[in-house]
């Protein structure tokens, strides 16, 4: 008999094709748009920094000439791209007795096992990049146990713009803290364009702003203009900032669980720019992907001994990043 994971629908290019089609169940970094993607062929990116701006550098020929030396103002950095992988198995029992709804083709089943398996794989790799991305608006990057692999403001040492918007203190001209804010990022734009601010903030950090007496009145004026039984704690805008209130939480590797922002906490960054925002996507560690254009998941199955179970196999390989580190802004409540 023919082993239904043979044919072409099972092979590497098939399944690869099918988890990057998947829907993204995960991640309100993901929904704004914020990361445009973008393939290498390599396994590490040379960055420039210059005057607070990053800048990828492309990768050239090894007879290629060499690039001109940069100015001592100018500061280069080379960074591994990370990898994250999982494996999963379709099982004998999986496929035993099962067939697709309204039909009696197994093979359809089989296909329906190893579409909800991607899916699953999928979902672990977008709460994983979702993870990575928000800390990335933070100037940092983080793998899924929560170890930290870069902080990109201590690596091209800028000083990173934190503004605490002493929510507290009921004389506080909140006004003035979100123009600080948005004049800060308005000033570091640096030819690039931007949309809006936005602000993903913690519980606390969100119940004291609605709250406080120089927002209030602001903040019963914008519930009065929403739907009736909507949720008001999403793009409340104020002082040229839409304010929202984010509570997501990921499960790290360790066990371990953690908030993406603090209940205290603001992470602030323009929205609608070109080039600030990237993740960048290194090639599979397979022989048939060496020196390709990086796609953001890769997925091959491999037969088990006696063809007792196909093991599945998944790799990403993302390196999220801000490219003008000035332009993300922690705020906090205090």
């Amino acid at each position: 008999m023919q082993n239904v994971f043979d044919r072409p629908e099972f092979n590497m290019a098939a399944l690869t094709a099918a988890i990057n089609r998947l829907p993204n169940r995960y991640g309100r970094v993901t929904e704004l748009g914020l990361f445009a993607p973008k393939g290498v062929t390599t396994t590490s990116i040379q960055v420039e920094e210059k005057a607070g701006t990053l800048k990828l550098l492309p990768t050239v020929p090894r007879e290629a000439p060499a690039p001109q030396k940069t100015s001592s103002k100018r500061k280069l950095r080379s960074f591994a791209i990370p990898t994250i992988k999982v494996e999963d198995a379709v099982l004998p029992n999986d496929a035993q007795n099962v067939r697709s709804f309204g039909s009696e083709n197994q093979m359809m089943a089989i296909l329906e096992i190893v579409t909800d398996k991607l899916q699953d794989i999928r979902d672990t790799f977008d709460q994983t990049l979702e993870y990575m991305r928000v800390n990335a608006l933070k100037g940092i990057l983080k793998d899924g146990a929560g170890t930290t692999l870069y902080n990109f403001f201590a690596e091209f040492e800028i000083q990173q713009k934190s503004v605490n918007f002493a929510l507290t203190t009921s004389g506080t001209e909140v006004l003035e803290k979100c123009m600080e804010v948005t004049r800060h990022i308005e000033q570091n734009l640096r030819g690039e364009r931007m949309t809006s601010v936005h602000a993903l903030v913690g519980q606390t950090f969100f119940d004291k702003l609605v709250t406080h007496p120089k927002v209030k009145e602001a903040y019963t004026y914008f519930q009065r203009n929403q739907p009736l039984g909507g949720d008001y704690r999403k793009g409340f805008q104020f002082g040229g900032i839409t304010f929202e209130e984010y509570l997501g939480t990921v499960t790290l590797a360790t066990g371990s669980t953690e908030k993406l922002v603090g209940d205290d906490d603001a992470v602030i960054f323009p929205v609608g720019t070109a080039t600030t925002f990237q993740n960048v996507y290194a090639p599979g560690n397979f022989i048939e992907t060496v020196n390709t254009i990086g796609l953001p998941m890769y997925v091959k199955q491999e037969r088990r001994k006696f063809d007792q179970g196909i093991d599945l196999y998944a790799e990403s390989n993302p390196l999220p990043m801000c490219m003008r580190p000035e332009l993300c802004v922690a705020g906090s409540k205090a």
